[in-house]
């Protein structure tokens, strides 16, 4: 690793957390595909499997995009790292809270076209409804804290320009 860059390694993992997520959803998008044909079928291999598979089309949608942006969303983390106003410890736990947060929206959002009654809005029903229901809980306000306290630390804290002009000032 580059010595000179103390984030090269939290950046290198928000890069490959995002790049298995936009794999994962490629992979989820198989199975929209599959669930729109209503068969498994992959041209130029011959024959195809008339499946029927569960949930819903707003459903698979929702799965497959969630792999698609959460990853891409973790690519743009890691360029926006260095300009963000924490230590190397802070920008280390933001990245991580980020990676987070970013499986359990996708692994929440894949349990509702697998398995009825499973999307996660209210707690209670059943097993796959409860653990998709606590993924989203822990994602969703992990995301808060983590959006609170870059939004408090980057616009509390004067510009580089305005710190310049203040002290020629004096």
């Amino acid at each position: 690793m580059n010595s000179e860059d103390p984030l090269l390694g939290i950046r290198r993992q928000l890069v490959g957390h995002g790049a298995l997520l936009i794999f994962v959803g490629g992979v989820i998008g198989f199975g929209f595909l599959f669930f729109l044909l209503g068969k498994i079928v992959l041209w130029p291999i011959p024959g195809a499997i008339d499946l029927q598979l569960p949930g819903t089309y707003d459903a698979w949608r929702m799965a497959h995009m969630e792999g698609i942006l959460n990853g891409f969303g973790l690519w743009l983390a890691a360029a926006l790292l260095p300009v963000m106003p924490f230590s190397p410890l802070g920008l280390r736990r933001i990245g991580l809270g980020l990676i987070i947060v970013a499986w359990t929206f996708v692994i929440a959002s894949s349990l509702d076209p697998l398995f009825p009654d499973s999307r996660g809005l209210a707690f209670g029903g059943p097993a796959t409804n409860q653990a998709a229901f606590f993924l989203f809980y822990v994602g969703v306000l992990l995301i808060m804290i983590i959006s609170a306290a870059i939004a408090w630390k980057a616009l509390r804290q004067p510009t580089a320009v305005g710190r310049e002009t203040s002290q020629s000032r004096e």
